[in-house]
Formats: C-alpha cells, sequence, structure tokens
C-alpha cells in the first residue's frame, strides 16, 4: 500500500476488536513517533493495552468502544501548535493505516485525565489531542465533502498536480466534517489558511500534510 492507497482507504473508526497489537508493528509506529519528534520538536507517544482514557462518559457519548491504544498527540505550547500537531499526528495515522491498523482523532471525548496520567506532558506542554488506534470492527466510511472549486481559488489554468493535491485534502478528516480550510495558488507559491471554528488549525495542520502527500512536495513551495 503507497501513502496515497492509504490517504483514500483511511476512514475514521470508533469501534475496535479486542486483538492486542504485535510488537513488529509497534516498533514500527514508534520508529516513526521518533522521527516527527526529532524532526517537530513535538512529544507525540504511543500508549498501548490501557482502556481507561475511553472507558468514561465522554468517551461512550462519542460513540467509541473497544479502545486499547491510544497516541497521544503533545506539544510545547506556541502559536503553531495545533497546525504541527494535525500535520505530524497524520503522518503518523496514515503509517497505521498501512500497518493494517485504524484511528480517529479524537480531541474532546475522551477521558484526558487518564491520558495525561499515562503519558509524559513536560513543563510547557500540552496535550492537545489523540489518536484512537487498533483493529477496527469496520474500515470506516467515507465523508461527504464540499466541492473542490469551494475551498481553492487558483490565479489562471489549475495545474495537474495542485488539483492532486486538492484531491487529496478533500478526502483529510476534519473536526465535524467541517472542512474549514482555503487553498490558493498565485502562480508560484500555494498558501492553505484556516478560517475558524472547532479544532480547525488541528485541521489545517492535516490537510496541508495531505495536499503534500497528492501534489508533490517537489512541485511547490509554501506561501
Amino acid at each position: 500500500m503507497t501513502i496515497m492507497d492509504a490517504v483514500k482507504a483511511r476512514h475514521s473508526v470508533r469501534s475496535y476488536k479486542a486483538v492486542p497489537i504485535g510488537q513488529e508493528i509497534i516498533a514500527k509506529l514508534q520508529g516513526e513517533i521518533n522521527a516527527c519528534n526529532k524532526e517537530s520538536g513535538l512529544h507525540i507517544q504511543l500508549v498501548t493495552q490501557e482502556p481507561r482514557a475511553f472507558d468514561g462518559f465522554m468517551a461512550h457519548y462519542g460513540k467509541f468502544s473497544g479502545v486499547q491504544n491510544y497516541i497521544a498527540l503533545v506539544g510545547r505550547k506556541s502559536s503553531d501548535l495545533e497546525e504541527k500537531i494535525g500535520y505530524y499526528g497524520e503522518r503518523v495515522a496514515l503509517l497505521a493505516q498501512n500497518l493494517g491498523l485504524n484511528t480517529c482523532w479524537v480531541a474532546m471525548t475522551m477521558s484526558k485525565g487518564v491520558v495525561k496520567k499515562n503519558c509524559t506532558i513536560g513543563s510547557g506542554e500540552k496535550l492537545v489531542a489523540v489518536l484512537s488506534l487498533g483493529y477496527g470492527e469496520s474500515q470506516g466510511f467515507a465523508h461527504k465533502s464540499k466541492p473542490m472549486d469551494d475551498l481553492c481559488t487558483v490565479q489562471g489554468k489549475m495545474p495537474q498536480w495542485f488539483r492532486n493535491g486538492m484531491e487529496a485534502a478533500l478526502l483529510a478528516p476534519t473536526a465535524m466534517n467541517q472542512q474549514k480550510f482555503k487553498f490558493t495558488f498565485d502562480g508560484s507559491n500555494v498558501d492553505a489558511i484556516s478560517l475558524g471554528g472547532f479544532c480547525s488549525k488541528i485541521d489545517l495542520g492535516i490537510v496541508k500534510y495531505h495536499f503534500e502527500i497528492g501534489a508533490g512536495k517537489e512541485n511547490f513551495t509554501w506561501k
């Protein structure tokens, strides 16, 4: 499975089977997490065989079941923390998909206190969100998407690489499927902005990573 295959196959999954994740897969996930942390300065952490974070009222309200593993998305407080969490968190989520696992982005419907007890949050750091992780009861379902033209503006004819990037961005998960982002191409650089809303800065990081996958980083520069 290629990274683009993972983009197309990955959907949010909230119900998981009671199947442990093998040590070989855990090692691959941890290796990617280590690489992301080194590159970004984040403090992403993998937590396995820990059911309590998704065993409270909020998790049941969010229709989660069987969650035994998750990825705690932690980083030092800064103006771009949420965007970085989205970008690198989705990078880990897509690797998990390639490894046969399923995930779901979670910002509210879990017990944050329990998560904090099971990971390390240093001085000046913040737990932003988590990714539930495991073998899904299903592979999830595709979300509805806004038309591409509503989410981007291009001067002149749209290059094929930009269209490919937008097609990948349209497949990105966003909070409550709000897709509150806008891409622009002025003929030389690409810009992507958040249009506001719940978790929209995290969403911006996610969609920018998807765009890079589809467009190819060699074809453009960010504004």
